[in-house]
């Protein structure tokens, strides 16, 4: 029981303090990109771990948190969180592609995931925490599909993640934007009590192991 209320404190879940949405933060449609930005749009677990993990890539832009994959519009954290809505918690990464490109993109959101899991993410689970490639054009998809068969190879065995038809990306409410730096410490207890660095480095330990 103890341990159990433990994993729902570390949950990907705002803190009290934190307090209910601005009137009006309604999750809305991604904006069109700037001249010269491209997109991509990755599911790995909670968002606010992927957004961070990306914003630290050379190249990126900006990760935006937000909902993928889903069949309601406006759809709202609370809602989202019930696993009714098809959504789940991604990114949208918005980068130059002249500095950084999708490949380098993918290969870096291997190594920031549980391949294995299909249906959540380390100590969040649920189709709402399920991760996910969400190829916005054909080329990407060709990216995408290529990419998962090599990691697939690398790994020697299936990986769990799927290919999602992005339809609508919506933006996640804005206490959620950057939360790991507006709320440092809930952030640090949460990453690491849910044990997804600890995870990553043991999968690729266990390749580095194989293939020295």
């Amino acid at each position: 029981m103890h341990a159990l209320l433990s994993l729902l404190l570390l949950a990907c879940q705002l803190p009290a303090s934190a307090g209910p949405p601005a009137d009006g933060d309604l999750p809305q449609a991604a904006p069109p990109l700037a001249k010269g930005q491209a997109e991509a749009i990755f599911a790995a677990g909670c968002f606010w771990c992927a957004e961070s993990d990306f914003e630290k890539l050379p190249g990126v832009i900006d990760a935006v948190s937000g909902y993928a994959g889903g069949h309601v519009d406006h759809p709202t954290y609370k809602v989202v969180g019930t696993g009714a809505t098809g959504h789940t918690e991604a990114i949208r990464v918005i980068y130059d592609p002249k500095k950084v490109s999708y490949g380098a993109l993918l290969h870096h959101y291997w190594r920031h995931v549980d391949p294995f899991d299909g249906d959540g993410q380390f100590c969040d689970q649920g189709s709402q925490y399920r991760p996910a490639l969400f190829p916005v054009d054909e080329a990407q998809r060709a990216a995408a599909t290529k990419s998962k068969a090599e990691i697939e190879h690398l790994l020697g065995k299936p990986v769990a993640v799927k290919l999602e038809e992005p339809g609508t990306f919506w933006v996640a409410e804005t206490y959620h934007q950057d939360f790991y730096k507006k709320n440092p410490s809930h952030y640090q207890r949460y990453r690491q009590g849910c044990g997804r660095d600890a995870r990553v480095a043991a999968i690729w330990a266990e390749v580095e192991a194989k293939h020295p």
